[in-house]
């Protein structure tokens, strides 16, 4: 050991808080430093976030907090989080792209926001045709494709709340979400790819049929490569049907948005588990997409111009509410 003595010299500094140049603040859509007195009028300086919307028909109370923990917002009021992610756009961005999908295998898709509206439309319509309803708690077990956020919007647009079970789940955990949503719809695809491996999925969506106390009527299955089902994927007559011939027959299908209550369940989302059962957290609808469109603009600063990316999975929370209905309720 040297029997000198070792110093250290620290070339770090702690700094709380960061100062945005005016410029940076200039060009931001929070430029005003008035934003947080507004908002520290609760609940009403929330309707700020609210105004984004479109509504059907207006709310007529902010917040009702007399039966805690069962707050509710924007009571009264009505909306569509379809309508407000896709429709609304088609006058003025109809030709922008709404998603830009990358695959791992170099497969390239983009989504313009008409493309959306087309493709929401004939899942929509292929969902009532096998059968769901409003309120009916559609299944989603799928990957990071396409077809996600297409059907996601399209179960909103018919009112029937979708659950998506991460991709990467077992057929058990999905067994388990199906049966304590009482969900008889099952969406999932033939396969992706993953670490460079096809990864065959459906077979999970067939031992959960197997293990739900639910019976599952339907399973959706879409095709990862369209109009190729992989030969592994095993389709049951008469209890899996496969989305793409739904979509052609639905290929000029026109679904009106469901007018839904500001407090009517959009998706459930469930828990991990690591500390017991999942648990169902029922995200309402006007509350929802309100507080995802009013933190999309005021804390992640987008514009309906920028192209923007989120690393977050959409099996997950912060990817339904900033890759899917926070982005596109602002036209990004």
């Amino acid at each position: 050991m040297a029997d000198h003595e070792s110093t250290i010299e620290a070339r770090l500094s702690k700094q709380d808080y960061l100062r945005p140049s005016p410029a940076f603040v200039g060009q931001a859509n929070v430029s005003d430093p008035t934003v947080y007195d507004r908002f520290d009028d609760f609940p009403d300086g929330f309707e700020e976030y609210a105004e984004l919307l479109d509504w059907n028909e207006h709310w007529d109370e902010v917040f009702d907090g007399s039966n805690p923990p069962f707050f509710e917002w924007f009571k009264g009021g009505t909306l569509n989080a379809c309508y407000n992610c896709v429709d609304r756009h088609l006058d003025e961005r109809s030709n922008q792209a709404a998603f830009i999908w990358e695959a791992e295998d170099g497969t390239k898709r983009t989504l313009t926001y008409r493309d959306l509206y087309r493709e929401v439309n004939k899942m929509a319509a292929s969902l009532r045709d096998v059968g769901v309803e409003e309120d009916d708690v559609v299944t989603l077990h799928l990957p990071m494709v396409p077809a996600l956020p297409i059907t996601m919007l399209a179960c909103a647009r018919i009112g029937a709340p979708h659950s998506v079970v991460f991709g990467g789940f077992s057929a058990s955990a999905l067994a388990q979400r199906v049966d304590d949503a009482d969900s008889d719809v099952i969406v999932t695809i033939d396969g992706y790819y993953r670490r460079g491996d096809f990864l065959h999925h459906k077979e999970k969506a067939d031992t959960a049929v197997k293990e739900a106390d639910t019976d599952i009527d339907t399973v959706l299955v879409w095709e990862r490569h369209e109009g190729e089902l992989h030969p592994e994927a095993d389709i049951e007559e008469g209890h899996d049907v496969l989305v793409s011939e739904l979509l052609a027959d639905n290929e000029r299908a026109r679904v009106e948005p469901v007018s839904r209550d500001a407090e009517d369940i959009l998706f459930l989302m469930y828990t991990s588990g690591t500390t017991g059962q999942p648990k169902g957290a029922q995200h309402r609808t006007g509350g929802y997409l309100s507080y995802v469109a009013g933190t999309s603009k005021y804390v992640l600063d987008i514009e309906p111009e920028d192209t923007y990316w989120c690393a977050a999975d959409i099996g997950w929370i912060t990817g339904h509410s900033y890759i899917v209905y926070g982005p596109l309720a602002l036209g990004t």
